[in-house]
């Protein structure tokens, strides 16, 4: 993709929070399900597992949980990111992991479709620097390389992967959590985002419907990946950086915003 003067990545100026959200919205809108009420069953599963539930009035829920020494929350609710349409799910983790390390996991629809929507902004001629209104998901996919389908075989052909430390990466998905994310059967074209930023773990994706299947399911990858990250930070893997964010200024990547 062509650098603008300067050293700026080129990505949409000052419309760029109606243009491009409408290139997502065309792209991953459909008809957006109504929740339903399936979502009831929720809190006795919660209960069961002696999770902490609360319901948001007209919005959704939250749920807190642990796994080992770790907590972590759920919510289900109003989208947070411009990409995903309707309800989405979210889960998080406080780890601790080192604050230079930046990862991001997405599908490759979703991939593609954020690469186009910067280079169409490119090609109508309006720039500007990347800032906090860009999800960091997006800058970091224009920051650094994506990992070699061969580096993750059984994955390569539904999502691809970035980030700041070619060998952690490779370690991470290495076993249980690649096995863990090709169990899960989302379509093609639901986003997914699994991503490390500020020491954070964080999962997000489409769902319409809280259904207690599809929560089960995303929680159970969600802990492979806690239990994973954990392992390559007691394995002392080598942490050298895939590639430098040098031709960023520290002033063009302003600190993302710690949202729910």
């Amino acid at each position: 993709m062509p650098i603008a003067a300067g050293g700026a990545v080129p990505v949409p100026g000052p419309c760029r929070n109606s243009t491009m959200l409408e290139g997502f919205k065309r792209l991953f809108s459909g008809a957006t399900p109504a929740p339903s009420s399936e979502w009831a069953g929720i809190a006795p599963w919660a209960e069961s597992r002696q999770y902490a539930f609360r319901a948001v009035h007209n919005e959704g829920f939250v749920i807190d949980g642990r796994i080992g020494v770790t907590p972590w929350r759920m919510e289900w609710g109003p989208s947070q990111r411009p990409y995903i349409t309707g309800p989405e799910l979210r889960l998080r983790a406080e780890m601790g992991l080192p604050a230079e390390l930046q990862v991001v996991l997405m599908n490759r629809v979703l991939q593609e479709a954020m690469e186009k929507s910067v280079f169409e902004q490119f090609v109508e001629g309006v720039q500007t620097r990347i800032d906090n209104q860009t999800p960091p998901e997006m800058r970091w996919l224009v920051m650094y390389p994506q990992l070699a389908g061969s580096h993750m075989p059984l994955l390569r052909d539904r999502f691809v992967a970035i980030s700041s430390v070619k060998s952690w990466l490779q370690n991470w998905l290495e076993g249980p959590l690649t096995a863990s994310l090709g169990g899960i059967h989302a379509a093609a074209d639901v986003p997914v985002v699994l991503m490390i930023g500020r020491g954070r773990l964080m999962l997000r994706t489409a769902a319409p419907d809280a259904q207690i299947g599809t929560v089960q399911g995303w929680l159970r990858v969600f802990e492979t990946a806690i239990r994973e990250a954990r392992r390559v930070v007691e394995s002392g893997a080598p942490s050298d950086p895939l590639t430098a964010p040098s031709l960023w200024p520290p002033s063009a990547l302003p600190g993302d915003e710690r949202k729910k």
